[in-house]
């Protein structure tokens, strides 16, 4: 078995803006159950308290070309697996993430640059890896400075390092002083190089040992021109060292049958708790449950144009005079959330909206609603059209990447063309389904039988640090 830390730059229970924190909370844990001595290397944002964590290094400093950064490092448990939080609060102690009122920091080149150096601190003084698993741009100048400040250390002599891929819209590019500032050196520099500026990702995808992404859906999509964002020549080049492993999802906390957040648990042998969980669904949004037979299309999402709220936009007139209730979570761009207060506004009665973060409201959703819909013009993996199928609420999906992977036609519908007219089409079938409920039944029943768990994503893990170390001949 091997010894793995993970760095990124989220994780639940801790901090949390998408589905790389759900990973990162559950991921660890899946493959400590399989053997390995896993850990995981996070920012100590203000949203940690500093209240149960253990001071374990302290005065670490941190040098990038002319500046330095004192830092220290934290650790808790949780779930048997360690979290190391590196404290500078110079750095990650402000509201936010990764950006303030929709502005990115300016200095995130140099936050997730010592981010990435502070993992290297870990390795040599706290947990001695023989695996660096790093995560999306965040993670990514590990390797770059590995094969570069750090290539002549013999305490790095042997470690292997991994790149996953969440998301390749986001790739980490900064200007050229930018680059002087984050204090690459040797090959780093070359590989870190992107038309003028710094690309964190492409040196990432140069430099690691493995590569891997989201879903093989998404594998095969970002080696094309299409969907590779600049990036597609040099992943086919690395096809070799490239592997789509589809995300799990955590049962524990997304089970019908355990929710604590719904109004009813239920289960796929008993779903009369499903019915009760739409009315309260409705009431949560101030909709009238007047008519119960009617179906609920539930939403939950960044609002972006990725996320298909183009072309929700283009049928928003046809939803609303449909004889069904639309009820939304999220936020985003603020064009998306004004066309979605606008749409309740003129509806009241039949639509609703909550521009928001709220895990719980989610879970009620999920459990609430009849339709979901992922009309993502592109899509990693997702997670909640998985949450969906284990509710008994149907899926309606692009055919992109994790969403193609996921969802069949035993399980939800998928429409092919990015465009408006194949999205109704695909919304209009699932309505004529919902309205045979035999056929509906068997549809909720599907995809409530459907297992996703990390156990099957956690073993293609294990079998991929295995090729980072053969047995000698």
């Amino acid at each position: 078995m091997s010894k793995i830390l993970m760095v990124a730059s989220e994780a639940v229970p801790f901090a949390k803006s998408g589905g790389l924190a759900d990973v990162l909370g559950a991921l660890p844990q899946a493959l400590a159950g399989q053997g390995h001595d896993v850990a995981v290397v996070l920012p100590r944002y203000r949203e940690i308290p500093l209240e149960g964590l253990e001071r374990v290094a302290d005065n670490l400093v941190v040098g990038l070309g002319a500046n330095s950064y004192l830092t220290a490092i934290y650790t808790a448990d949780e779930r048997g697996v360690p979290y190391f939080f590196v404290d500078c609060p110079p750095l990650y102690d402000r509201d936010g993430l990764y950006s303030a009122a929709g502005v990115d920091f300016p200095d995130n080149h140099l936050r997730f640059a010592v981010l990435c150096r502070s993992a290297l601190n870990v390795v040599r003084h706290l947990f001695r890896a023989r695996i660096l698993h790093c995560h999306d741009w965040q993670g990514a100048l590990v390797a770059p400075y590995l094969k570069g400040s750090f290539a002549n250390d013999p305490t790095f002599f042997g470690l292997k390092t991994v790149l996953t891929i969440h998301n390749l819209g986001y790739q980490g590019i900064f200007g050229p002083r930018e680059a002087r500032e984050v204090g690459l050196a040797g090959e780093a520099v070359r590989a870190a190089e992107f038309h003028g500026d710094i690309n964190f990702l492409k040196a990432a995808i140069l430099l690691s040992d493995k590569i891997t992404t989201v879903s093989p859906g998404y594998a095969r999509e970002i080696r094309t021109p299409e969907f590779g964002r600049g990036l597609d020549a040099l992943l086919r080049k690395r096809s070799g060292d490239l592997v789509g492993i589809l995300n799990g999802v955590d049962y524990e906390q997304w089970n019908p049958e355990t929710d604590l957040y719904i109004a009813a648990n239920y289960s796929a042998d008993d779903l009369s708790g499903k019915l009760r969980c739409k009315r309260d669904l409705l009431e949560a949004f101030a909709l009238p449950p007047d008519d119960l037979t009617l179906p609920v299309l539930g939403i939950v999402s960044r609002f972006t144009s990725q996320k298909g709220f183009d072309l929700i936009e283009q049928i928003a007139p046809e939803l609303a005079a449909g004889n069904l209730y639309l009820v939304a979570l999220g936020s985003g761009e603020h064009h998306y959330e004004e066309l979605f207060r606008n749409l309740a506004s003129a509806h009241p009665g039949r639509i609703a909206v909550r521009i928001a973060y709220d895990n719980g409201l989610a879970h009620r959703i999920e459990a609430g609603a009849d339709i979901f819909l992922m009309p993502s013009h592109y899509e990693p993996c997702g997670l909640n059209q998985i949450y969906s199928l284990r509710y008994g609420t149907v899926p309606v999906v692009r055919a992109t990447g994790g969403l193609d992977d996921t969802i069949d036609e035993e399980t939800g519908f998928k429409f092919t063309d990015y465009t408006p007219a194949a999205l109704l089409a695909a919304i209009r079938t699932a309505l004529d389904a919902y309205a045979a409920p035999g056929r509906w039944r068997k549809l909720m029943l599907h995809g409530m039988a459907r297992d996703y768990s990390w156990r099957a994503s956690a073993a293609r893990y294990s079998d991929l640090y295995g090729e980072l170390f053969p047995p000698p001949r």
